[in-house]
């Protein structure tokens, strides 16, 4: 109880040392935590050592305590996380007082001082996972296409085979209906929902509706935001997507902000409820370089170009943000109708007896150093056949092992999320590489279950350079052969490929669309 007691007056020093909270509301928050724990009075002696800076031990202690008395039931990461967003939450401001401030920063000191202050909020209050996020394992892959960025996310914690079980016997979520709703804002959460009492949110007017801005708990990249809807609608791409990103761009200049494409196979992992992703990043897509420039008579001043890239990106460059509306939504809509047989391209098929669309697009915006506008419009189509099942523009089977999921926004730009399984996956492989021929025996007779989905690539890795290699050479030439691997998943992706066919089918749609080189 002492040990709970000390740690409640350390994270209170934290509080106030971050500005979590005011001067004046530091009995108040004291008086909180204690009724939170069931302690009578606080610890009254002086701390023997400095505080103030220390979030994590602290912490740690509390949902210790809290595990030994009864505030959750089971002492696994899941729970323990509930208690940490319920402990952190007893910090921080009311969200109307978040939203004043964030106003008043913007308003006196600009709109970058404003969002770097609300990253820090996110960070300090522990709803940014830092401690997780720096486990993360991350390297550039130079390819074809410039250099790429390759992430094997370890900061999002796997829930355990109880918690799994438990999750399937409750019913079906009614509120909040899903992890982007605002109405998570505060939610205490349950085993298959995160809590988010110290989630704060900012409200945006984006094409004269209401959205809402925060940041994302696992950080993909630098201030990772996620902007979305005020209500639980659908994500569907018009006409109107391209002008709320537009006008996003226009009020935080110094963010990217792009969508999801809106249809299975190649959207996101969260169709249910509209919304973008942004922050402030520069991606290997931004640094690739434009192959052919191309002009529109309709659209004066707007400057259409092919990207190099092994995904299929035109890039759109205008100073004039209606007129690059009107240029983003035109070329949309002949995408939308336009097949091209010879390169498997199909915006349309009939399936039982309805016809099903196929042709969408991923759009990302951002500004340039001279204010200018850009919009990269990702080609996308999601048409399936039996010979690739999953998706024709999909990762296919043989890259499975690394990556079977649809590819996003985030790895439309160039930095690959793979999942976390490949650390220990890869350090295996490496064993093998570097004189462990047991291990290969072992995987070679199906013995290796972890390791079964990447038998044959382990076949040719030890054909090729067998098993002399030391752990450091390993680890090197695996991480190599991954980020190749995921420029290979990309050119999977592309619609039109980066082979001299493929770029002249890209200009078929091109010159269809009614652009003329320049």
């Amino acid at each position: 109880m002492q040990e709970a007691q000390q740690a409640i007056e350390r994270l209170l020093q934290y509080g106030l040392g971050h500005r979590l909270f005011d001067d004046w509301d530091l009995d108040y928050t004291r008086n909180r935590l204690l009724e939170l724990f069931g302690l009578e009075e606080p610890w009254i002696t002086e701390l023997e050592e400095p505080a103030g800076s220390e979030l994590r031990e602290p912490l740690d202690i509390l949902i210790d305590y809290g595990y030994a008395v009864g505030l959750i039931p089971d002492d696994s990461d899941t729970y323990r996380d509930l208690l940490d967003a319920r402990i952190m939450g007893q910090l921080m401001a009311r969200p109307s007082e978040t939203i004043a401030a964030f106003k008043k920063t913007a308003r006196e000191e600009g709109i970058e001082a404003a969002t770097r202050n609300f990253y820090a909020l996110a960070v300090d209050s522990n709803y940014i996972r830092m401690d997780r996020v720096a486990n993360n394992i991350y390297w550039n892959q130079a390819t074809p296409y410039g250099e790429m960025e390759i992430t094997i996310n370890l900061s999002k914690p796997e829930k355990s085979p109880k918690e799994i079980a438990m999750a399937k016997l409750l019913p079906p979520p009614v509120y909040p209906k899903c992890q982007l709703c605002r109405e998570n804002v505060g939610y205490a959460g349950r085993v298959n929902h995160p809590a988010r009492q110290n989630l704060r949110v900012i409200p945006l007017e984006l094409n004269d509706e209401p959205w809402l801005f925060q940041y994302s708990p696992y950080v993909y990249y630098n201030e990772h935001c996620i902007v979305f809807h005020h209500d639980h609608v659908p994500m569907k791409l018009t006409r109107d997507t391209f002008k709320r990103l537009l006008d996003f761009t226009a009020e935080f200049p110094h963010y990217f902000i792009g969508s999801n494409a809106d249809l299975p196979i190649v959207g996101g992992s969260i169709l249910t409820h509209d919304h973008f992703q942004g922050g402030r990043h520069t991606f290997p897509l931004e640094k690739a370089p434009a192959e052919a420039a191309f002009r529109h008579a309709a659209f004066e001043g707007v400057t259409v170009s092919i990207v190099k890239w092994p995904m299929t990106v035109l890039r759109l460059n205008s100073h004039q943000p209606d007129v690059l509306l009107d240029a983003a939504d035109d070329l949309y809509k002949k995408w939308k109708s336009y097949s091209d047989p010879e390169a498997e391209v199909l915006a349309f098929t009939e399936e039982n007896g309805q016809t099903v669309p196929h042709n969408t697009v991923t759009p990302i915006v951002r500004r340039g150093a001279d204010g200018c506008y850009e919009m990269d419009i990702v080609l996308r189509n999601n048409r399936t056949n039996e010979q690739y099942p999953e998706g024709i523009f999909h990762p296919h089977r043989e890259m499975h092992h690394i990556k079977k999921e649809n590819i996003g926004l985030i790895e439309v730009m160039g930095l690959a999320i793979l999942p976390g399984r490949l650390k220990e996956e890869l350090g295996r492989i490496a064993e093998i590489l570097s004189g462990n021929q047991g291990l290969y025996e072992e995987v070679l007779a199906g013995r290796e279950a972890a390791l079964a989905v990447h038998t044959e690539w382990i076949r040719d890795l030890v054909a090729a350079h067998g098993h002399g290699m030391s752990p450091e050479e390993a680890e090197a030439l695996l991480r190599n052969e991954v980020g190749l691997k995921f420029s290979a998943i990309l050119e999977h992706a592309g619609v039109f490929k980066t082979t001299p066919a493929g770029r002249e089918a890209f200009r078929r749609f091109v010159s269809a669309a009614g652009y003329r080189e320049a």
